[in-house]
Formats: C-alpha cells, sequence, structure tokens
C-alpha cells in the first residue's frame, strides 16, 4: 500500500514537472483550479482588436466574441480605433476588471510590453491574434494565417492577371515588359513585412529579367509602406507614383490589403484611367466593398482569409489554457518577436477572383449573394 502510495506521488509530480517545463500554458493551471471540475466556467476574457474602421476587424471582434461566449465564457470586447494609448489603456483596465486571458490583436506590435508585464505580474495567459506582439516574453501563443504565403498569392495573383502565369500557376511565355507600382503595409505591423517578403520573393525573377518593371523605381518596403494601412495614405501615394512615373500607363499594382486597393483604385480613376482599363490591382480579405469591385471587374483580386476559422482558433486556445491544457500548435520556428519564438497556429488562405469567389465566399456561407450586389 505505501509502495503503491509513494508511486502515486512521484508520479503526480512529474507530471507536474512536464506541464510546467512544456511552457506556454502559464495561466492554465492556477486558472482551472478555480471553477468546477477543472474548467474555468463562466471566466471573464479581454479582447481587444485595434480598429473599427475596418469591417474586418469588426467581424473578427465578434466572432471571438460570439464563440466564447457560447462556451460560456464572459468576455470584454474593445476596439481602440488605431489609437495606441487607448489600446494600452483597455488592455490595463482588462487586468484591473479580472480577465482570466486576453487574446489581443495589436496595433503596434511593439508598444505593449509594460501592460504585458502586468498580465504576467497576475499569471494571465496571453494570445497573440494575427498581428504579433513583439519584444515582449509574456505572449504565450499566437494564431494567425501562413502571412509569407498570403504575400506569395497576392504576387502570384498579379502575375496572373497580367498573364505571366496561367490558371494553373505555369509560365506563359509572355515576356512583358509590363509595367507595375508596388505598396506594402503598415511597418509597426509585423505581418506586413512577412506579405512584403513573400510578394516580392515571388516577383523578383520577374524584376531582374525585366518581365516587370517599376516607373518610380521605389522597390524598398520603407518606400512602399502604408502607415497604419489607410485607404487615404494609398490613394495620395497613388496619386504621386502617377506624377513621377514618366508617364507610363500602368498595367499592375501590388496591394497587400483590400482597403490600399480601393483607395489606390480612386486615385487611378481620377487621374485618368477608365473602368475598362484599370490595371491588375491585388488585395487581402475579402471585404464587401472589394468583393464588389472585383465583380464589376475593377479590382483583379483578393486574398481570402476565413476569419471564423481564426476565431475559432483563438477560442479554442482560449478555452485550452482555461482547463489547464496545452493548445495545439503546428509552428514552432517562424515567429520570433525579439525575445522569443512564439508557438503559432498558422491557417490557410486562398486567391479570391471573380472566376471563383461564388464557392469561396458564398458557397461557404461567409457572404451572401445579396450582400455582394
Amino acid at each position: 500500500m505505501n509502495r503503491k502510495y509513494l508511486a502515486g506521488i512521484a508520479a503526480a509530480s512529474i507530471l507536474t514537472l512536464s506541464l510546467t517545463a512544456c511552457g506556454g500554458s502559464r495561466g492554465g493551471g492556477d486558472a482551472a483550479a478555480e471553477g468546477e471540475g477543472g474548467s474555468n466556467e463562466g471566466a471573464k476574457i479581454g479582447v481587444a482588436m485595434p480598429t473599427q474602421q475596418s469591417e474586418r476587424w469588426i467581424a473578427d471582434g465578434e466572432n471571438v466574441k460570439s464563440q466564447l461566449e457560447e462556451l460560456g465564457y464572459e468576455v470584454d470586447l474593445q476596439f481602440a480605433n488605431d489609437d495606441i494609448p487607448t489600446q494600452v489603456s483597455q488592455i490595463e483596465n482588462m487586468i484591473n476588471g479580472g480577465v482570466k486571458a486576453l487574446v489581443i490583436a495589436s496595433i503596434d506590435g511593439t508598444t505593449l510590453t509594460s501592460v504585458l508585464d502586468q498580465a504576467e505580474s497576475q499569471d494571465i495567459p496571453v494570445i497573440a491574434y494575427d498581428r504579433l506582439i513583439n519584444e515582449s516574453e509574456t505572449v504565450d501563443y499566437y494564431t494567425t494565417f501562413d502571412n509569407e504565403e498570403v504575400g506569395v498569392q497576392q504576387a502570384t495573383s498579379l502575375l496572373t492577371g497580367l498573364g505571366v502565369l496561367d490558371a494553373e500557376g505555369n509560365e506563359t511565355g509572355e515576356e512583358g515588359p509590363f509595367d507595375v507600382e508596388l505598396f506594402a503595409g503598415s511597418p509597426d505591423d509585423n505581418n506586413a513585412t512577412f506579405f512584403w517578403n513573400g510578394a516580392m520573393k515571388t516577383l523578383q525573377p520577374y524584376l531582374d529579367s525585366g518581365v516587370l518593371r517599376v516607373p518610380s523605381g521605389q522597390t524598398d518596403f520603407e518606400q512602399a509602406a502604408i502607415l497604419r494601412w489607410l485607404p487615404d495614405t494609398a490613394q495620395d501615394r497613388m496619386e504621386d507614383l502617377l506624377t513621377v512615373g514618366g508617364g507610363e500607363r500602368l498595367e499592375g499594382v501590388l496591394s497587400p490589403y483590400d482597403g490600399l486597393s480601393i483607395g489606390i483604385i480612386s486615385a487611378l480613376t481620377s487621374g485618368g484611367y477608365s473602368a475598362d482599363e484599370l490595371p491588375v490591382v491585388t488585395g487581402q480579405d475579402a471585404e464587401v466593398g472589394s468583393m464588389k469591385s472585383i465583380i464589376a471587374g475593377e479590382q483583379y483580386s483578393t486574398i481570402f482569409k476565413d476569419v471564423r476559422e481564426l476565431g475559432k482558433q483563438a477560442v479554442t486556445m482560449v478555452d485550452a489554457l482555461m482547463k489547464g491544457e496545452e493548445p495545439e500548435v503546428n509552428d514552432t520556428e517562424t515567429y520570433d518577436n525579439g525575445v522569443k519564438v512564439v508557438p503559432s497556429y498558422l491557417l490557410e488562405s486562398e486567391i479570391v477572383t471573380v472566376d471563383n469567389y461564388e464557392a469561396a465566399l458564398v458557397e461557404t456561407g461567409y457572404y451572401t449573394e445579396d450582400e455582394l450586389k
């Protein structure tokens, strides 16, 4: 009896040590002990989203909130309207308000270190949502899409729209030259660099061979970046590019986000491009406005990232942590935030054009036909 009892204690000790050694489940064990049956039933979860200026982030916030509530959690959802001090204050209030976990889509991934130190002091686990939080040890998990692949897809769709590649991704032999301009995302968003790197890795051989030309000569990330992903800023830059580009008619524009694409197209149309001679313009997020533009034959493509699945993954991570379990990840190498490599779960994305939007968006229930009219 004594031997069995001592063996049981030893086994329990080994299990405890092994769970602790795994790391990343900070807060899960103590939090789980508070609920009935080993769960943190009814715990309050803080969800911090960057802005309500993009329909995408509104959808993300509501998806995460509704799915957490379906599991019985209380949710404090806040939008910071792209103001960093506001987001910091919101997260601080969540911590003081007794949240047991934080899901954060940051405005600037380098500005949350101090407030996250407060989370760490209270053993509150942190999940970075779609945007990596940088320079902080207090990031337990990250869920996003394969962001470099998103950039590859944007560049691939640009090449397909120009006729350099066919629908299967094979080279057609088309030599151009095609005049294109390049846009990048916000320099304070970690994802923007991944999008850019994926796109440029794909486009560089065609730039080197002369199949593609950039009339402005602006081919560096810093030159192409649009702070805060603002459509008006993209529109202003496109207007400037039309002036400095030597008067060449553009045949393509690499745009990393639908909101920027709308601003770019506005600049092109006001700059003398008619609807039937717009260049191939890419995008991302499959927002309603851009989907209508694609259907109308203006914007060429977008990248569809199903935020329902992203929200589901974030909720699954929270639920696991609240039960004292290790969330599932599928990448432990890519996302180094400057202090640590953050365990991540990456989802897949899809190129959408007028040819496949019904199958990708309508038949899957993401939009109804009426929403896209």
